[in-house]
């Protein structure tokens, strides 16, 4: 029943699975740097490797995008959850195709980078240890840590299991 002046058809803000919003601040991390570097910024910016700042010397603007898309893949999860709206199929699916993409990318990467950090890896023609250090110990944790936080958030949520787990009846 609505109280007097109150909008019956209006959605209320539900709580979200607290690893949620922490994905939403590592991938907001992650395209801040992005929109920093793209306005000019230079702190951190030899992380990413010479060879990075040698193809996108001219283009730094193409980070705008990329920034844009990260901050928006980070907070889409937390604000359909708190709007009642991640449990719908094409959200869910979406949201675990981001996680499990994550996970990958930052996982296999982290792990080679390490690798590579320890000499395990030895790449032909060496590597530029700024680059593989920014890798392996900053960008690609953190994009694995945004794609963990995501996956239990989405599991923490209603819809308990990753879609192609989920059972119908019939």
């Amino acid at each position: 029943m609505a109280t007097v002046g109150q909008d019956p058809t209006a959605r209320t803000a539900r709580s979200a699975p607290p690893a949620l919003s922490a994905a939403a601040v590592a991938g907001v991390l992650h395209g801040a740097i992005s929109l920093y570097w793209a306005s000019g910024g230079d702190w951190l910016i030899e992380t990413l490797g010479q060879r990075l700042l040698d193809a996108f010397a001219d283009s730094r603007w193409v980070l705008f995008p990329v920034g844009v898309a990260k901050i928006a893949g980070a907070v889409v999860p937390l604000l359909l959850a708190r709007r009642g709206l991640l449990n719908r199929v094409p959200w869910r699916v979406l949201c675990w195709i981001g996680a499990l993409g994550l996970i990958v990318w930052g996982g296999l990467n982290t792990v080679v980078g390490n690798l590579v950090l320890a000499d395990v890896i030895r790449p032909d023609g060496g590597y530029d240890h700024a680059g593989m250090v920014g890798h392996a110990w900053l960008w690609d944790p953190l994009f694995l840590l945004w794609g963990l936080c995501l996956a239990v958030g989405l599991r923490r949520s209603s819809g308990h299991q990753p879609p192609s787990m989920v059972r119908t009846s019939g």
